[in-house]
């Protein structure tokens, strides 16, 4: 079965995580040269490190603190 894109993977997922308390974002990054799912939230904290919400096998998820986002 050949593997999703990681666009349809983040697609699939980004309002299940986007509910989920302190996150404010998601996007696609770089982690080792490699693309990831990236998650963006106000403060890292045990429950959203681990909460697997997004669990594909193939595909990095990184968790990157940002605060609070605020449109200028």
């Amino acid at each position: 079965m050949p593997r999703k894109s990681i666009e349809s993977v983040l697609q699939e997922h980004t309002a299940g995580l986007l509910s989920a308390p302190g996150v404010v974002g998601t996007g696609i990054g770089s982690y080792r040269g490699r693309p990831c799912i990236t998650v963006f939230v106000r403060a890292k904290s045990p429950e959203l490190m681990a909460k697997d919400s997004l669990e594909s096998g193939w595909l990095q998820v990184r968790v990157q603190e940002t605060g609070e986002l605020r449109a200028l």
